[in-house]
């Protein structure tokens, strides 16, 4: 008798998990392959610097994994297409510029400083990081560039219309 009613409550639950979780097609995406790996590696790299001795390290991880995850989350369930006020790629690019110099310093730290295999382990993880962080912000860098391009051609060609018509007046 159970059996029957089993179904019925893991049907809530189960759209619940699946709305929280990025969906396939966003998770294909480059975006979305870049921003799961952010995620991940900044989880590994906090669990690796939390279990060494450059503990005073752990916060950098910690803080870009959550903003990581944050949108991670914003763009898989398209949060940021309900808030226009942001400047979501802008934020996004400076987040990732600063995570890349950031990791990149701390991992060289790590390295040369610290013994131990978990401090190795985590400038290893955080050079990681870093190409993934890089490569995001080249990525955006690359969109925003192409953007802001259209956006100059488009708002040329009326002023070049307007300054034809105006020759074409005086003549």
């Amino acid at each position: 008798m159970g059996d029957i009613e089993a179904p019925d409550s893991n049907g809530p639950r189960q759209t619940v998990l699946l709305s929280v979780l990025p969906s396939k097609e966003f998770a294909s995406s480059r975006k979305g392959m870049l921003l799961i790996a952010e995620v991940a590696l900044s989880f590994v790299s906090f669990v690796c610097f939390a279990a060494s001795t450059a503990a005073a390290f752990v916060t950098v991880p910690l803080l870009e994994f959550l903003a990581a995850l944050f949108l991670l989350f914003a763009y898989s369930t398209k949060f940021n297409e309900r808030f226009k006020g942001f400047l979501w790629p802008l934020m996004d690019f400076l987040r990732c510029v600063s995570a890349s110099i950031i990791f990149f310093i701390i991992s060289i730290i790590s390295v040369s400083r610290y013994g131990g295999g978990a401090s190795k382990a985590a400038g290893v993880f955080g050079f990681i990081a870093t190409i993934v962080f890089a490569l995001d912000f080249y990525f955006i860098f690359n969109e925003l560039a192409n953007f802001l391009k259209q956006g100059r051609e488009s708002s040329d060609e009326p002023s070049r219309q307007q300054d034809e018509f105006s020759d074409s007046d005086s003549d």
